[in-house]
């Protein structure tokens, strides 16, 4: 079994699209989509109409929860920026998306953690603000329950591979869309790729189990970054431009 994984592609429809290219040059032919996908100032609509055609394996990311769940004048920018470029029919394939699914009945997916699409699995954050691997125990306290050989996960944006001691695999696959950002919780801290490429994994099954392959992806990242300028948004601008927060 060989497929592609992809998470947090927040609405960057060009790199979206050069991921999926990337997939098939690489003849993968399946796809799971682990969430947070139109969240921020670029082109939630697009990547909604390149997105739901797909019919993808999928699972809801928490800021695809917040689209459904919240009032729109109480969004964060960045949702609410996706929102309003979001049609009914959009935000009901979100509605009927699920928190967690499994895929090929050995593949566990969720957004975050099992229990919570806002936690970092295999990250913690320092009252410092740095982000670090989270003990082993406390990634394998998180998977309890979930008897399957291989784990997925995105949110963090970090593409980050960990072996338990039982021998199963969690995989986070990084981010298509949002190379880094900042976030006041648990402390305030930044995600930074320290590139602009977009990221995803190739997931195989052999012989000896579950490997995986990460790959980054060129694309137009600059057309993105001048689209999130001239929307206002300099934070982003600057990530897009560059994996880094400044």
């Amino acid at each position: 079994m060989r497929f592609a994984a992809i998470a947090d592609i927040h609405g960057n429809h060009l790199a979206l699209e050069a991921v999926l290219a990337d997939i098939r040059a690489q003849e993968v032919n399946e796809i799971v989509n682990l969430g947070d996908f139109f969240s921020g100032p670029l082109e939630a609509g697009k990547t909604a109409d390149l997105l739901m055609p797909l019919s993808l394996t999928s699972v809801r990311g928490n800021h695809d929860r917040y689209l459904i769940e919240q009032d729109p004048a109480a969004m964060h920018a960045s949702d609410a920026a996706a929102y309003g470029q979001l049609s009914s029919s959009h935000l009901g394939w979100i509605r009927n998306l699920p928190f967690d699914n499994i895929y090929r009945e050995e593949v566990y997916l969720c957004h975050a953690t099992p229990k919570d699409d806002n936690r970092y699995w295999l990250e913690s954050v320092s009252p410092e603000g740095v982000v670090f691997l989270k003990p082993i125990e406390a990634i394998e306290a998180l998977a309890e329950g979930i008897d399957l050989p291989l784990i997925l996960c995105g949110h963090s944006h970090i593409p980050r591979a960990v072996r338990l001691s039982d021998g199963r695999l969690i995989v986070n696959p990084g981010s298509v869309g949002c190379p880094a950002y900042d976030d006041e919780l648990p402390y305030y801290h930044k995600v930074e790729a320290g590139h602009p490429l977009a990221s995803y994994a190739i997931l195989e099954k052999a012989a000896g189990g579950w490997t995986w392959q990460f790959r980054t992806v060129a694309y137009d990242h600059m057309a993105m970054s001048a689209l999130a300028a001239e929307r206002g948004r300099a934070d982003w601008a600057g990530a897009l431009a560059t994996g880094w927060v400044r």
